[in-house]
Parts: structure tokens; C-alpha cells; sequence
């Protein structure tokens, strides 16, 4: 089995914003992650927890329709899915702070 191309999420990172250089699939990640995280906290706030699938596939769909029609590239989740979990939640943590954008030049990262 090889190994891992990137070892560490500060090695993965640059990569997985690059896969999300446009910003109609970071908006519709966003979406998703905020949806998810409505529909997690609803389980456990009604004790449902029929949710919490519902959460996890409102959360991916999002972002799966993201890449494949407008990004038009394969899902790091494929082939990262830890690194791309926590790469998802930084960038929502960016975009919900308004960093994306400085995060960007800063991996000089274009704009799609």
C-alpha cells in the first residue's frame, strides 16, 4: 500500500482549498455544514436521532454537487476522507470568520 501523499492536515491543506478554488462549491459546502449542523443539533435537542444520517447526507450532498457540476473534480474525501472532514470544518470556520478570502492570497490560490 503507498503512503499517504500528505502526512499532516498543514501539508493537506493548501491541496484541499485548491479543490475548492471556486466559490459557488465553497458556498454550497458551507451550506451543507451549516445544514448538518442544524440537523445534528435538532436530534439531540428532540432526542431523534433518525437526524443524524440526515445530517451526514444533507451535509455531504452539498458538497459532492459542489465538485462534480460546479468545481468539476473529484471529492478529497475519496481519497482523504479525515484530512477532508477537518479541511471542510476549517474552511467553514473561514468562511463563517471571513478569512477564505486572505486565505487564498495567502496559498495563492486563484479564484475560479
Amino acid at each position: 500500500m503507498a503512503e499517504p501523499k500528505y502526512k499532516t492536515f498543514r501539508e493537506f491543506w493548501p491541496f484541499y482549498l485548491s479543490e475548492h478554488a471556486n466559490g459557488v462549491n465553497r458556498w454550497l459546502h458551507f451550506t451543507g455544514s451549516s445544514c448538518a449542523l442544524v440537523l445534528a443539533g435538532a436530534a439531540f435537542y428532540l432526542q431523534n436521532f433518525w437526524l443524524l444520517p440526515a445530517a451526514f447526507v444533507c451535509g455531504y450532498a452539498f458538497a459532492w454537487v459542489g465538485h462534480f457540476f460546479i468545481e468539476k473534480n473529484t471529492p478529497a474525501t475519496f481519497t482523504y476522507p479525515l484530512k477532508s472532514f477537518a479541511g471542510d470544518w476549517y474552511m467553514f470556520f473561514m468562511i463563517l470568520t471571513g478569512q477564505i478570502n486572505k486565505e487564498l492570497r495567502r496559498l495563492q490560490i486563484s479564484e475560479k
